[in-house]
């Protein structure tokens, strides 16, 4: 009996079947889907974002030569791919890269080899640093050195409510910084809990960078005035306990501090260096025990 050829939409969902294999813990299973995808359509965007979350899966389960080889293998079939077309063609391949070298950066972290970690993002930043996997690759850079560092200036060529304070009007005062989007769901979910961290350390100064992706409600095309009036609107009925902390609006605010999870929130000291730097949504308890290391120990 001759196999069955699959047909494009039997493979629609490549990315979302590996990664519910992979949460069932059943890494031939994924392996499976993979081969089989392979067989069908060859080496394609899609192929390599599944691919590369094998890799994420043995970083999870703490295997980090695996996690090293599947990452790596990720990475030569991206660059491969890139000798045919631009990286930010569409958005699987990005996907796949940046996830590559996040998985390969962790894991050497994870082994002690944190300068070696290091040297990798700063060569991808080399190479990919005016691609959409710039905020990635530093967010993971961030990761490992960070925290004791000055944290860079804030840039506002637009703003929300109040013009920003720069970071030399705010030294001498315990600062934390919101990385949020006007589409996200976390960010919205980290909201009061924000509002009851500004009541309980009145000393706490605030500032919440975003950016504009080029859209607007149900992800209709916007221009540059019409996102802001969007996000100003966003702003307003989502975070009533924030109003009058400053709103820069910056990508270059994302690129530096690697704020491509949102929120991503980070502390700054009294000396204006950073204390702490979290990429992903934080529980009340989580972050006012960090809120208050800074704010006492500053």
């Amino acid at each position: 009996m001759s196999a069955v050829v699959l047909s494009t939409s039997a493979f629609a969902g490549i990315i979302e079947d590996v990664r519910a294999q992979l949460a069932n813990d059943n890494f031939a299973g994924a392996e499976s889907e993979l081969n089989s995808y392979k067989a069908q359509r060859g080496v394609t965007a899609e192929y390599l974002e599944a691919f590369s979350w094998m890799a994420r899966g043995a970083l999870s389960k703490q295997q980090y030569t695996q996690a090293e080889n599947l990452a790596q293998q990720t990475r030569t079939l991206a660059v491969q791919q890139l000798k045919t077309r631009k990286l930010d063609a569409e958005p699987h391949l990005p996907m796949a890269l940046g996830a590559a070298f996040e998985v390969q950066a962790q894991a050497l972290a994870a082994e002690g080899k944190k300068p070696q970690a290091a040297l990798l993002l700063r060569n991808a930043l080399a190479s990919y640093g005016n691609t959409s996997i710039a905020p990635r690759l530093h967010k993971n850079l961030n990761l490992l050195s960070f925290v004791g560092r000055l944290a860079p200036p804030i840039k506002s060529p637009d703003y929300l409510g109040m013009p920003p304070a720069t970071m030399g009007q705010l030294k001498g005062n315990p600062l934390l910084l919101f990385f949020w989007a006007h589409w996200c769901v976390d960010c919205k979910g980290e909201a009061p809990i924000l509002t009851r961290l500004r009541a309980e350390f009145p000393t706490l100064m605030m500032l919440a960078p975003t950016q504009r992706y080029g859209y607007a409600a149900r992800g209709e095309d916007a221009t540059p005035q019409a996102e802001l009036a969007y996000i100003n609107a966003v702003w307003q009925q989502y975070y009533p306990g924030l109003q009058g902390i400053s709103v820069p609006v910056s990508t270059d605010n994302f690129n530096v501090y690697g704020a491509s999870t949102t929120p991503t929130i980070v502390l700054v000291d009294r000396t204006g260096k950073i204390a702490f730097y979290h990429p992903g949504a934080l529980p009340y308890d989580e972050l006012r025990s960090a809120v208050e290391k800074v704010v006492k120990g500053s």
